[in-house]
């Protein structure tokens, strides 16, 4: 499976009518894709609306950001957004596609973006100690996609739901206490160019 994340910085009081802008624009009839995600951050870079799509080939991914590049509005928010960018990622083999609240039961609202930079060599291992972590970790709760970037510096990014913010720091230390997270290993390969984001579901977001 293929994503794409697009971050818009937005001006105060505009998420309301982008979060529909880019459900109209994800929606349309010539797109390509999936809308999985649009969220606003909450703790982190603030005033950033993120958008998660999902696509079945390559090819797909290709389409639909060349139609969004071309675009004279780009996820229909051209009048808002102050700077827009999309990078393009590959699901870690062995993960589940990414599905809507709708079809797997509601999953959060808290949801953390998380991405890791990856020493060279590193991809690999690191992925192959995710395949053997995640399923422990997911008992606690669930990783929505692990995903490596086509585009830019190497890294991978991953996607946690949590019901709260207090959930979210008793899964993580519960994790640590068990001794299932971060997988044993797994830090050996990984850059200290790590950055978290918290982020909420807008109205249209598929994932609630």
């Amino acid at each position: 499976m293929f994503y794409e994340l697009a971050t818009m910085t937005l001006p105060f009081g505009t998420a309301g009518q982008a979060a529909t802008n880019v459900q109209t624009f994800s929606n349309a009839a010539d797109a390509k894709g999936e809308l999985l995600g649009c969220w606003f951050t909450d703790i982190g870079v603030l005033n950033q609306m993120i958008v998660l799509r999902g696509f079945e080939s390559l090819a797909d991914l290709h389409f639909e950001r060349e139609r969004t590049q071309k675009s004279f509005s780009p996820f229909g928010c051209a009048e808002f957004y102050q700077s827009c960018e999309q990078y393009s990622y590959r699901g870690f083999p062995w993960m589940k596609p990414v599905r809507p609240s709708s079809e797997t039961g509601a999953v959060g609202p808290v949801y953390e973006i998380r991405t890791y930079g990856i020493k060279p060599g590193g991809v690999q291992p690191t992925i192959d100690l995710w395949q053997e972590f995640v399923p422990l970790r997911d008992k606690i709760s669930p990783c929505l996609v692990a995903m490596l970037a086509l585009d830019g510096p190497l890294r991978f990014t991953n996607i946690w739901a949590y019901p709260s913010l207090n959930a979210r720091s008793l899964a993580r230390a519960d994790a640590v206490a068990q001794g299932i997270w971060p997988p044993k290993g797994g830090p050996a390969f990984l850059t200290t160019n790590m950055v978290s984001t918290i982020a909420m579901p807008t109205a249209t977001s598929p994932l609630k």
